[in-house]
């Protein structure tokens, strides 16, 4: 397990000239796990992108599983870190299997027929989709799944690796209600186990925030702007700084829901 899981320094991102990210300085240590919270905009995402290793700071100094950004082989770190977007299911064919989504990730692979795969591969993406509650779909085509089954897919593919750190930018965009709740709850399973992978969780809607995280950094203007434990940020003053709005939070058995009172 390493010491630092992510680290950023004073980290700035420039794009043509706009501040994406302001001077950032964040740490996440082992067996926390995060939900960045912040409108569109604020930044979230390109936070991820790079604490994912898919883009490099303009500013300021980034470490993820110990390792400094700039001083080793991305490539080899990559297959540390497991990452999901609401867009990556567009990236396969229809007509692929459940479980060569999840296999191929072995490989950093789109398709089966690129690399050569063991019975000890196979075996791990059948487990991996049981474990995310897809265990009946390991035959059928991805095209065919639900958005929720295909996110519980890639969920699974994001674990095939055995990563430390598990990266998902807005894997709820587009689900309905039973898909939302269907991941929420592969997400609860996977942060309960003692030995699982930090995770990260990007979104702009606290309802989308799994039960059992123990973090959270609230993002705006590219700055962020409260962090620290989940139930010292999440407070209701604070998300209505963060949104611009006057926001009403409550917290029902573990999971938060917000309400807009009034416009500020």
């Amino acid at each position: 397990m390493s010491d630092c899981v992510i680290r950023f320094e004073e980290v700035e991102r420039q794009f043509a000239g706009v501040s994406a990210l302001k001077k950032i300085s964040w740490k996440v240590e082992p067996n926390q796990h995060w939900v960045v919270l912040g409108p569109n905009g604020s930044g979230k995402s390109t936070l991820l992108q790079i604490a994912g290793l898919h883009l490099h700071p303009s500013r300021g100094e980034v470490t993820v599983l110990d390792q400094i950004l700039g001083r080793v082989d991305i490539r080899e770190l990559r297959s540390k870190v497991g990452f999901i977007s609401a867009s990556l299911s567009n990236s396969f064919r229809s007509t692929i299997k459940a479980r060569d989504v999840v296999m191929t990730a072995r490989y950093g692979a789109l398709e089966p027929w690129w690399h050569s795969y063991s019975d000890n591969d196979r075996d791990r993406a059948y487990s991996l989709l049981d474990l995310v509650g897809c265990g009946n779909r390991t035959e059928h085509d991805f095209g065919v799944l639900s958005s929720g089954e295909k996110q519980r897919v890639l969920l699974a593919r994001s674990l095939m690796t055995d990563p430390d750190l598990v990266l998902l930018d807005e894997p709820a965009a587009g689900l309905d209600l039973g898909g939302r709740e269907e991941l929420l709850s592969s997400l609860t399973s996977l942060i309960s186990a003692s030995s699982g992978p930090s995770v990260i969780l990007v979104t702009h809607h606290v309802e989308e925030i799994p039960e059992g995280f123990t973090h959270a950094a609230l993002m705006s203007n590219g700055q962020m702007i409260k962090q620290g434990k989940i139930e010292e940020v999440m407070s209701g003053e604070n998300l209505s700084q963060c949104f611009e709005l006057q926001i009403s939070l409550s917290n029902e058995s573990g999971r938060y829901f917000a309400k807009v009172v009034d416009k500020k």
